[in-house]
């Protein structure tokens, strides 16, 4: 997934915010899911949330306003409630890397009570991307 970086990400120095990583890192989960099929609007219809229990950022290289950013998302762990992603982002062009994270996340009711995933939801978490089979 790729991110442009504009001003409004940026401190008064033209250096991406370094919270904003988390954003970016919320955005690649979502495209994750939704490269698997995996709706969230649907899941909460379902009475299915994701809530962020751990979050960890390592920052190497500081990004700037007018570079793209390219977000690598891979499922690193998953159990029946929970899963850590893990995310690599680098700027585009020079490749060089950006920030090295990962979230973990637990499966829970609306009413925010830990839920097992079922097994048609856990499957697809594992897919291979939709039109890309050798992903």
């Amino acid at each position: 997934m790729e991110v442009r970086i504009y001003y409004e990400d940026t401190d008064c120095g033209g250096v991406v915010y370094y919270a904003n990583y988390l954003k970016y890192f919320e955005r690649a989960r979502t495209h994750y899911l939704e490269e698997r099929g995996i709706s969230v609007a649907q899941l909460v219809k379902e009475g299915i949330q994701f809530m962020v229990v751990r979050a960890e950022v390592d920052y190497c290289s500081a990004a700037r306003y007018g570079e793209t950013l390219v977000i690598d998302t891979t499922l690193d762990k998953e159990g029946r409630a929970g899963l850590t992603f893990s995310h690599i982002i680098r700027e585009r062009l020079s490749q060089r890397v950006i920030v090295e994270g990962s979230a973990t996340l637990i499966t829970t009711t609306l009413e925010g009570k830990p839920k097992r995933l079922d097994a048609a939801l856990f499957q697809a978490l594992q897919a291979p991307p939709k039109g890309n089979p050798d992903a």
